[in-house]
């Protein structure tokens, strides 16, 4: 069987690709701030290289390709991580069946199965005229400035595909839908004075508080919402708004403070309109302005939500090769965060995340 062959060729790699993943975990691709991205990409490119995949550059992304198609199925994932909390994170190590390092399920560890899984279907000479493209970025973790928008700029993800999946770490589950984002900072400002004369300032952390409430008072609409979507524990169903994630402001404790700031994430349910909850919580600060309070609003993020049904073909090909594979078919589930499917679902392109590592580290 095909499935049989390509297995028996991906377990040949087996070496190569603990080794491809281990090269990657040790660059520091750290974002923020988005360091060696360049490192990464010619990593990446030089590996696909001797793969025989004709990989190029687009931007700092990384765009590559087996077969010849029609039908397209499109592997997307990308290679920056979060900061390191530890040192040594950097160094990857393997204890038993595992490999430690940062990145190496969220998801360096993706990125090396999903090249050698195109190159392993390349090999075994049996995919009629599929053709799987590669399509590989940074800047995945803070909104995708630098990573996705660049090819979709370019036109790259307007061309013919007919799904995408991401090696995300999913726990075992497909996530055939995400929320959507809006991250807002917002100032608000004060008159700095001294203490023994707070009668001639104007405390920002006082207006601060003001605004907070007016906040937390959507937050109260907001959280009585909750998606159809399946999510564990039900708790999380429910439609977010977060405050404070990011608090600052003040310059001493006896001077009165000239400016404070805060964050406010809003994570939207898949039911939900972007452009509309989007409107609802900027209405909230012109109101506040309107009050005379005197506040700057920085955008952080933003993106849409994706959704895929369940008995969408692509996600019943991936459910039953996931049951081939393991002996057990995959629950489908939301996504707490923020995905690159995303990105073709505002396009109507079929997206699925299914891949290595536990969402829990």
């Amino acid at each position: 069987m095909i499935g049989d062959r390509i297995a028996s060729l991906v377990d040949a790699c087996e070496p190569d690709i603990v080794a491809f993943t281990r090269d990657l975990v040790a660059i520091p691709s750290e974002n923020p701030p988005g360091i060696h991205y360049q490192r990464c990409a010619a990593l990446l490119i030089a590996r696909l290289d001797a793969l025989g995949m004709r990989p190029r550059r687009l931007g700092e992304c990384v765009i590559a390709s087996v077969g010849t198609g029609p039908p397209v199925l499109r592997f997307h994932g990308h290679y920056d991580v979060v900061p390191h909390s530890v040192d040594g994170q950097f160094e990857p190590r393997i204890e038993g069946a595992n490999l430690f390092g940062r990145g190496s399920s969220d998801m360096k560890g993706g990125l090396a199965a999903m090249i050698y899984a195109a190159h392993a279907v390349e090999r075994s000479g049996q995919a009629g005229d599929l053709r799987i493209e590669l399509v590989l970025v940074p800047d995945e973790e803070t909104g995708g400035a630098r990573g996705t928008a660049e090819p979709e700029r370019a036109g790259f993800l307007d061309a013919p595909c007919d799904g995408m999946i991401t090696a995300e770490p999913t726990s075992g589950v497909v996530w055939n839908a995400s929320r959507g984002a809006i991250t807002v900072r917002v100032t608000v400002q004060g008159r700095p004075a001294h203490v023994g004369l707070s009668c001639q300032g104007v405390n920002a952390f006082e207006r601060m508080l003001t605004v907070a409430r007016a906040v937390e008072n959507l937050q109260h609409q907001i959280e009585g919402r909750e998606t159809a979507y399946r999510i564990t524990p039900r708790a999380a169903r429910r439609s977010i708004l977060m405050m404070g994630g990011e608090c600052r402001g003040g310059s001493n404790f006896n001077v009165v403070p000239g400016s404070c700031s805060f964050t406010v994430d809003r994570r939207i349910n898949p039911e939900e309109d972007l452009a509309e909850e989007k409107a609802r919580l900027l209405e909230v600060f012109d109101t506040l302005r309107q009050q005379g309070i005197e506040l700057e609003i920085e955008l952080l993020q933003e993106g849409n939500r994706s959704a895929t049904a369940e008995e969408h073909p692509l996600s019943r090909s991936l459910r039953d090769a996931v049951e081939t594979v393991t002996g057990t078919p995959p629950e489908f589930e939301l996504c707490p965060g923020l995905l690159e499917c995303r990105f073709y679902s505002a396009k109507g392109i079929p997206a699925l995340a299914y891949g290595p590592g536990l969402l829990a580290v």
